[in-house]
Order: structure tokens, then sequence, then C-alpha cells
């Protein structure tokens, strides 16, 4: 009984952690939720007595602009997860930069740790935690790793490459420039997916996990009304070989799908149509994912 009522705590802090972080960082290139669906199960079980303990862990992104006198220094993004029982655990948070090597990446990432376990247990600590990558993280850049690095780079071999699929949701997409940036950027990134334009706007890309971030680091800093990661599929591949790629895959290299709804001109797509692209290569509960009811 008291299990349950600590874990409704810790949620509940969850919460207000959260809040706080949208209301600070109102911007999504600055702080955003990607697994929606985590935080409504996370929400829905701190308003409900009788609701489950939710089956999954809040994720989400912070971007921070380290403080440096450089100042066209690219950014350090946080990629966090909540474990359930957070903040009497800590965090866990994964710091990449295209500015870091491999080896500054783990050095990094493990200082983070370290400086977590001694600073916070049992309190909410991912403003220290973006505090601290703020102040430090530059530093890493410049670290020469010599020693280390060789060790590293034979655990990398060993440790195989990630294959993932984003699956972005914008307001709209209307504009011919952004939409040929969309195809031109997939393409030069050797991505497959496709991109529904008109309202709301629909792209999934899916590759070689750098190459999907890469994708998604360009794309949000356009102008959009709104744009998200609306979900995100991780496959760790063994060998990570050329054809381990290929059969991950469920798309062709990355082209527009336009279900145009009859007479509407381009501008509404025939959700249904969609449905019947996606459940035929075996996508179906996205759908759910973007429109929030069940396909047919």
């Amino acid at each position: 009984e008291s299990a349950g009522m600590a874990n409704r705590e810790e949620a509940e802090m969850q919460i207000s952690e959260l809040d706080l972080l949208s209301s600070m960082f109102p911007y999504e290139e600055e702080f955003v939720v990607t697994d929606q669906l985590a935080a409504a199960e996370l929400k829905h079980y701190v308003e409900n007595e009788s609701a489950e303990m939710p089956s999954s862990k809040v994720q989400f992104i912070l971007n921070v602009k380290p403080e440096a006198s450089n100042a066209s220094m690219a950014e350090f993004c946080m990629a966090c997860a909540l474990p359930l029982k957070y903040p009497t655990v800590p965090p866990e948070i994964t710091v990449r930069s295209s500015l870091l090597s491999r080896a500054q990446q783990i050095h990094l990432n493990s200082d983070l740790k370290a400086y977590l376990m001694q600073n916070c247990s049992g309190e909410p600590c991912m403003l220290s935690a973006r505090e601290w990558v703020k102040d430090h993280a530059a530093a890493y850049v410049d670290k020469e790793l010599s020693s280390s690095s060789v060790t590293t780079s034979d655990a990398v071999q060993s440790e195989g490459i990630t294959f993932t699929r984003l699956w972005i949701y914008s307001h709209h997409i209307y504009n011919k420039q952004k939409r040929k940036n969309i195809i031109d950027w997939a393409k030069e990134l050797a991505l497959s997916g496709f991109c529904m334009p008109g309202k709301p706007g629909v792209v999934c890309v899916e590759g070689l996990q750098s190459s999907c971030e890469e994708f998604w680091s360009r794309v949000r800093r356009l102008t959009w009304k709104r744009i998200l990661i609306r979900h995100r599929e991780d496959v760790s591949l063994e060998g990570g070989g050329h054809a381990e790629i290929q059969k991950q895959r469920k798309f062709s290299p990355l082209e527009e799908k336009c279900f145009d709804a009859h007479g509407a001109r381009g501008s509404h797509m025939d959700l249904g149509q969609l449905y019947r692209f996606l459940e035929e290569r075996g996508c179906a509960d996205i759908f759910q994912m973007y429109f929030g009811v069940e396909g047919h």
C-alpha cells in the first residue's frame, strides 16, 4: 500500500518538474517531450486512484547552448528519461553533440552521471543537470583522450549501431521550399520514409540514428507553427552492416505522398488512405498516436 503512495508522490514530482520545464523553456527547440503517450499516462496515474502504474518512462529532450565565448558553438542535446522511481533514483541522461568525439561523449556522460549520483538523491534535479551541462560540456570538446580512446573504439566496434525511425508531426506543411528540403535532405542522408504535405503534415524518416538526428536538427531549424517528434523507434543492430539496415526499412527512399480528399485541392488529406498506407507497412498503431483515434 505504502509503495503505491510513494510511487504516486514520485509521479507528482515528475509532473510538476515537467510543468516547470515547459514554463521555463516554452520553445520546442529548447525543451520537447518526445513521448507524449508516457506523459499522458503519468498524468492519468496521478489523477486517478485506481490507475495502473505507467508502463513506460517519460522521455524528453533539453537542448543547451553552452556558456562559452564562442557564440557559433553547436548546442548540446540532453536526451532524458525519468525512471518511474525518479527522483528517488537519478534520471537517465545522455548528452550528445556533433562536436564531441565518441570518447569525449563517453567521458562527459560518465562525469555527469557521477555528479548526479552525488548531488541528486531524492530531489528533482533536471535543472541542476542542465546547469551542469551548460557550465561544463564545452570543456569536453577539447579534451584529448588519447590513452582511453583506443579501448573506447574497440568497445564501439562490438556495440553495433542503431537504426532509428522518427515520426514527425507538423501543424501543416504547404511551403514548397520546405517540402523540397525534406526530400533533398532525406536523399543526402540516405533516409527512407515519406512526407505527407497538407494539414496536418506528417513526415516519417528511417535510417541510421545519426542521420535521423541530423535530419531532425535541420528540419526543426526551419520556421514552423508547430513541429515535434510524435514517436521514435530505435533498434540496436549487432553487426550493423548495410544488409541489416536495409532489412529494418519499412519504406522506400523518401517521397511525397498525397492522399488527396476529393476536390480538397490538396490541402486536406484523406486520412483513410493514409491509414491503409501505414497498415500495409505494419505501422497501423502509429496512426492512433498521430490522430488519437482507431483507424478504419
